[in-house]
């Protein structure tokens, strides 16, 4: 997906079976308007984009991937904006080129050192494809569970079987060692620079607040963190329009953190 003029955003998805860049990040970015340049991919292993031969996805590649996006499409400087892995690997594209990104949003993330793989991050990734693979990986999502709509539960099902043999090379079991691929060490984060804004949520159980966003504070150089009360991990979804005001106000070029 990519829309938009003006700075540019790359914003990249999560991990979930069935995501991708278009569906994580559509109704954010035709909210925030036409003042930005967005673009969001799929990342290796989701939606249209292939995991290459002999890999198994992981940090380092979605990074590399999402930097060679950049290069190919001629974009010299831009924020990321990334959502639980692809918040990860937005830390890691800061860190892997200082020269290009100016500033990064990381959303329920993934990434700080040493952080464990909770209990719900381990199912959602095991979710079987189908009807009731979706209704239980959403409900772990949010936590305002009249969210998850039967509509809802469908549409994850349909893209869940679309990429089933895709993401099945991504985090076989033991799926420890795939939360692991996706921390960045305590050195690579000292080297980010630029502004970073975490935004979680305080009822998150896939990537709690407590062992995800809180130790990240400890490790950057310039770095705030809202956390919204009452949700769960997608507060795109669970408090949109503050959610969109914050990302517009941050994301802005003239804005000083």
């Amino acid at each position: 997906m990519e829309s938009g003029t003006g700075p540019a955003v790359l914003m990249l998805h999560g991990s979930g079976p069935g995501t991708t860049g278009s569906g994580a990040w559509a109704t954010t970015a035709q909210a925030l308007g036409t003042s930005w340049h967005f673009v969001a991919p799929d990342q290796a292993g989701f939606g249209r984009t292939p995991v290459p031969a002999g890999s198994r996805g992981g940090l380092r590649l979605w990074t590399e991937q999402a930097a060679g996006l950049m290069d190919a499409l001629g974009i010299e400087h831009y924020a990321v904006m990334g959502h639980s892995m692809g918040g990860a690997v937005a830390l890691a594209l800061a860190a892997a080129r200082p020269q290009q990104v100016t500033r990064v949003v990381a959303v329920s993330t993934m990434g700080a050192p040493d952080a464990p793989l909770s209990a719900d991050l381990d199912a959602i990734w095991a979710a079987p494809a189908g009807v009731l693979g979706a209704r239980d990986m959403l409900s772990r999502l949010v936590l305002d569970q009249t969210l998850v709509t039967d509509a809802a539960v469908d549409a994850r099902a349909a893209a869940m079987r679309a990429g089933a043999d895709a993401f099945a090379s991504l985090f076989p079991p033991p799926r420890a060692r795939w939360a692991d691929d996706l921390t960045l060490s305590a050195q690579t984060l000292a080297g980010i620079r630029v502004p970073v804004l975490l935004v979680h949520g305080a009822e998150d159980r896939v990537t709690p607040l407590e062992t995800a966003a809180q130790p990240l504070l400890a490790h950057l150089a310039d770095v705030r963190l809202h956390v919204f009360g009452r949700c769960g991990h997608v507060p795109a979804i669970e408090h949109p329009h503050e959610f969109r005001q914050l990302l517009s106000g941050f994301l802005r070029p003239d804005h000083c953190p």
